[in-house]
């Protein structure tokens, strides 16, 4: 079937209450300096490859306010599972169950300061 729809992921968008807390977390988390100035309605990560990750705090005086889901929102790949958790660990990442080990890949999660998860994951 023929679509105007490209087989492609774009952009992921994180609802973030707070962006300059949110930007701050996730350059941590990659291993990013924050670029100033973090000013609403968004903030666009520095992402290798082609899929973008916007954090999305709405309006200025818009008052968002997010609501994290049960499961993960999108994950992020590790060469090493039990390096990326010790970091994460001792770095005050809020991360949640132990690593789960299948025979292909292992994955844990962690929430961001809005409380969604992200699953950081081998596979």
């Amino acid at each position: 079937m023929k679509t105007p729809i490209g087989n492609m992921m774009n952009t992921v968008f994180v609802h973030v209450a707070d962006l300059k807390k949110s930007a701050e977390w996730y350059c941590k988390l990659l291993g990013q300096k924050v670029t100033e100035p973090v000013e609403n309605p968004v903030y666009n990560m520095k992402m290798n490859g082609a899929t973008g990750l916007t954090l999305d705090a709405g309006p200025s005086g818009g008052g968002k306010r997010p609501q994290a889901g049960s499961y993960p929102l999108f994950n992020l790949h590790t060469g090493d599972i039990h390096v990326a958790y010790n970091w994460m660990e001792n770095e005050g990442f809020a991360v949640e169950p132990e690593i789960t080990h299948f025979d292909d890949f292992s994955f844990f999660n962690v929430k961001d300061p809005d409380g969604h998860i992200i699953m950081i994951c081998t596979g």
